[in-house]
């Protein structure tokens, strides 16, 4: 609820309506018109604040940092949850695959010639402990102990693969401003898989590892930021630029001295929480995998701009479907022998895409079983052996999506393969990254609906703005 003392003549009437849609005082017609016209970034945070005046927003707090540099807040102290260590816990899947420095690539996905590092049959399980960037990357100094003990959190409570992966991790060379920022793990040699068949990817769980996550917006990306121009995108000022204009520190080529922000959100009874000046706000969590792929580039090496973990492919890869939780089903076409399936970029809670860049970035154990699809079995919609498709339990319709060429300013996007292979045959390029194609499949090429008998009802993969 809105408390009463927000409702004073002194509070402009935007900064009330936006509180009233948040709280859920204000629906109907007239909150699709708020949210449609939009009330602008210090009209939100100002109803934000006006919310921690009343009953529904919670005392735990959520520190924030700029470009790696701690706060002095406890931000932890209200933390609740166990801390899933690299192998422990229970346990039951056929295989288990660990996140570790000589196995990981960091910033770039696997290509069609890439070693495996686990194998499995088709059909089996595999659980595999995802890991975040988040507090590892060069803007936070590289320092996950350090980052997060800056949050409160003991040292005990920071994983170790995390630790491992930030200290130790030589595969590649890094390079913050051109490699991709995601912790991939795999790939996965699916035994039977050849190009031209499906793999069918169905998440059983998604457990957060930590009791807490980050939300980041850094300069230059996002929706948000401020354009190669030095203007702002439409619909807002430079003023409402995230991060401020005045705090970009580039020009010092030192990540830490960016002006970059991280704020630190702690998880409270299944709930993050973060927290801006005295009030804090809660959401539910929702826990889904950003990174699920097959391998598609074919460039050698393992840092071509093909590789670039960023921008998503036909081979899937930094989707960031937040529909695409446990009760999922992803299907994607083959392209390598064995699939090499891989996953990384852990989200605990993210909305309908990535405004600020970043969803609430957190390390997951996922659980998924992987099964090799043949042409003519059934036992795949006929459309993902050419394209990316997927299912859930609660959405509807027969949906698909051409993937958005979204990336860092030095992530290349494909250069061959870059056509959609559907039926729209569409260029890459004039794949909008906020395309909401919810019709039915173009005619004559359309092909029939799914044959599956399953309850579960096929999704688009709507576009969003990758990180």
């Amino acid at each position: 609820m809105v408390p009463a003392t927000g409702r004073s003549a002194n509070v402009p009437t935007e900064v009330v309506e936006a509180a009233a849609v948040l709280s859920g005082d204000l629906g109907g017609g007239r909150a699709a018109e708020v949210l449609a016209t939009g009330v602008g970034r210090r009209s939100f945070l100002r109803a934000v604040a006006l919310l921690g005046a009343g009953s529904g927003v919670v005392a735990c707090t959520a520190g924030t940092t700029t470009s790696g540099t701690a706060g002095s807040d406890t931000a932890a102290a209200g933390l609740s949850g166990s801390v899933l260590q690299p192998g422990t816990g229970y346990l039951s899947a056929d295989h288990y695959l660990a996140s570790t420095p000589d196995e990981v690539l960091w910033g770039y996905v696997p290509t069609t010639s890439a070693t495996p590092v686990a194998r499995m049959r088709s059909g089996e399980t595999i659980t595999i402990d995802a890991l975040s960037h988040e507090g590892l990357l060069e803007d936070q100094g590289r320092d996950p102990v350090a980052w997060f003990g800056g949050q409160g959190v003991a040292r005990t409570d920071v994983l170790d693969d995390a630790i491992a992966i930030a200290q130790g991790y030589s595969r590649t060379p890094r390079n913050f401003d051109v490699d991709g920022p995601h912790i991939v793990t795999g790939p996965v040699f699916v035994e039977g898989a050849q190009p031209g068949d499906v793999l069918k990817i169905e998440t059983l769980q998604a457990i957060p590892r930590v009791p807490y996550g980050v939300v980041s917006s850094r300069h230059g990306k996002g929706a948000l930021a401020r354009t190669k121009d030095g203007g702002a995108p439409d619909g807002i000022t430079l003023e409402e630029v995230m991060p401020p204009v005045a705090t970009d520190g580039r020009a010092t080529k030192n990540p830490q001295k960016y002006g970059n922000i991280s704020t630190f959100t702690a998880v409270e009874d299944g709930m993050g929480v973060m927290r801006y000046g005295q009030a804090a706000v809660r959401f539910p969590l929702k826990p889904f995998l950003g990174i699920m792929g097959v391998a598609f580039a074919t460039a050698p090496g393992l840092t071509s701009p093909e590789a670039n973990s960023v921008p998503p492919t036909l081979g899937g890869g930094n989707i960031d479907v937040s529909l695409l939780g446990p009760g999922s089903t992803f299907y994607l076409p083959v392209f390598a022998e064995g699939a090499l399936f891989y996953v990384g970029d852990p989200h605990m809670a993210m909305g309908d895409g990535e405004v600020a860049l970043t969803a609430m970035e957190g390390s997951l154990r996922g659980t998924f079983r992987l099964t090799v699809c043949k042409k003519g079995s059934g036992d795949a919609p006929s459309v993902a052996y050419h394209y990316p498709f997927a299912e859930t339990p609660e959405s509807c319709g027969y949906r698909s999506v051409c993937p958005t060429p979204m990336g860092s300013p030095g992530a290349s996007r494909p250069t061959s393969g870059s056509r959609c292979a559907g039926p729209w045959s569409t260029p890459w390029t004039s794949c909008r990254p906020t395309a909401a194609w919810t019709g039915p499949l173009p005619t004559p090429t359309s092909p029939p609906p799914p044959t599956s008998t399953s309850p579960r009802s096929s999704t688009r993969l709507s576009g969003s703005t990758p990180a």
